[in-house]
């Protein structure tokens, strides 16, 4: 299916900002931006760029440090959404 829309400039330039920062076809970041929002999709392509430079430079997490790290944030999660309800 095909679709013809106009976006607003100022979401023309964020897509091709973002496509060109990932390598990707501006088509392919708006699917994504329409399915997650801009905010999501740029966090999303910041972070992997902070992994994949980490990665390269080397710097390592041990699989343990990242396990308790990842269940601490669950469980303050967890806390949080109990709070509010």
């Amino acid at each position: 299916m095909s679709l013809d829309i106009q976006l607003p400039k100022v979401a023309q330039t964020k897509i091709n900002r973002l496509a060109h920062a990932t390598g990707r076809s501006p088509a392919t970041i708006l699917r994504f931006v329409l399915r997650d929002g801009f905010e999501a999709v740029e966090l999303s392509i910041k972070e992997n760029a902070l992994a994949d430079a980490q990665f390269a430079s080397g710097v390592k997490h041990a699989h343990a440090d990242v396990m308790r790290d990842a269940h601490k944030a669950l469980q303050h999660i967890k806390h949080n959404v109990r709070a509010v309800a």
